[in-house]
């Protein structure tokens, strides 16, 4: 079934020597809170009411996130009575979308065991994975059961993000929770990368020189000048103590973030 839902952007053939970044996806919840509608919503554009609720499956479509191609795989967990028999997507998602109806307070519950099922996970692991905490059904409003600020407030206690979408209809917000959850696994591997070291010159200026060295001639050779070039040295930060500090921002933040700030040394070169 993977293939009946995925959709390849068209363009040009990708080399071989390139291929796409990954991002998987789990979705969670209990039953009845519109995961499967969620995910073909996002593949399909397309709103079916009627699923099997034992089916589970996983689905793949190639997206363009901020001009960044990756092949974004989506699982649609089918658990019975919530969260049970977790290895198979804990150790396989980069990031989890957790769902609840906001008409169904008892889905609304079940969320906040997934979240302390994921939490419990990323302590024993020491790997964090995004998890973004989804209200579905905001086309029925008139039935809500669970206001967005209980929502709001659970996606706070676990460091979520959180959104409120309908998938009977609206893709558009349907399809950015699914951007977002690629976002976010970027913006952790960011986090995640080791600092590159920094290397600190000095120019020292070249002694004065008068006169250029001459060397003598004997026996009919031709003279030689000799000029001093000036030298780079490596050297060792000195203490902050003793040095003037200036503060820039660095080039590395690529996020709407508030950009990191780096100390640099007055009178240095970094490159």
């Amino acid at each position: 079934m993977s293939s009946m839902f995925g959709k390849p952007r068209a363009g040009g053939e990708r080399p071989p020597q390139s291929p796409l970044a990954e991002c998987n996806v789990a979705i969670l919840g209990c039953r009845g809170a519109g995961k499967s509608a969620l995910t073909v919503k996002f593949l399909t554009k397309r709103f079916i009411s009627e699923y099997d609720p034992n089916l589970e499956d996983t689905y793949a479509s190639e997206e363009l996130v901020d001009q960044q191609p990756v092949l974004l795989k989506v699982m649609d967990t089918a658990d019975q009575d919530g969260p049970g028999n977790c290895e198979r997507y804990l150790c396989w998602a980069s990031a989890f979308l957790v769902v609840y109806s906001i008409d169904d307070r008892k889905s609304f519950e079940g969320c906040q065991r997934y979240l302390e099922v994921l939490a419990l996970h990323a302590r024993g692991c020491q790997r964090r994975c995004p998890m973004l905490l989804l209200g579905n059904k905001l086309d029925m409003e008139q039935y809500r059961q669970v206001p967005a600020a209980e929502g709001m407030s659970l996606a706070s206690r676990f460091g979520c993000l959180f959104y409120e979408v309908s998938a009977c209809q609206d893709f558009a917000g349907v399809q950015h929770v699914f951007h977002e959850a690629v976002r976010e696994v970027r913006r952790q591997a960011e986090r995640s990368l080791p600092l590159r070291p920094l290397f600190i010159t000095e120019e020292r200026p070249c002694p004065p020189v008068a006169t250029p060295v001459a060397l003598p001639t004997h026996h009919g050779l031709a003279s030689c000048t000799f000029n001093t070039l000036s030298t780079v040295n490596y050297k060792e930060i000195p203490s902050v103590a003793q040095a003037k500090l200036v503060t820039v921002k660095s080039s590395r933040a690529q996020s709407k973030r508030k950009a990191p700030t780096l100390t640099l040394l007055k009178g240095f070169k970094i490159f």
